[in-house]
């Protein structure tokens, strides 16, 4: 259940973000602002649910639930990051190379690990 639950706010969190990024570039600000706002609040979510799920499986394999863990964070700071340096007029290029290099990554761990789908095994 948890897993199900986690992987849904990774959903929808991620298709808030990539909305607000295509609403700051549409040149819609205040919508921009309201998505923004409410990725924040799956950024939270994501948090509680991962916690959740890392202590589960804490028992089965410490260091790969870790360095998931770790990446998700990661993945996280880069959202919030590339939104905010994006509204500011920043060069966000270096960022979203991390980003994608780390969804990649966090992806293959979380259906590689022994909770949830095992597409790999």
């Amino acid at each position: 259940m948890t897993t199900h639950l986690h992987i849904t706010t990774w959903l929808l969190g991620l298709i808030l973000f990539f909305a607000a990024v295509s609403l700051f570039n549409s040149g819609k600000m205040k919508p921009f602002t309201i998505v923004h706002m409410i990725t924040r609040v799956f950024y939270l979510l994501i948090l509680a649910t991962g916690v959740q799920l890392f202590i589960a499986g804490y028992n089965l394999s410490k260091g790969e639930y870790f360095g998931k863990l770790f990446l998700g964070l990661v993945i996280i700071v880069l959202m919030e990051l590339i939104l905010v340096r994006t509204k500011k007029r920043k060069p966000v290029r270096t960022l979203w190379i991390i980003f994608v290099i780390a969804l990649i990554l966090v992806i293959y761990m979380g259906l590689r690990l022994p909770l949830g789908f095992h597409p790999f095994a």
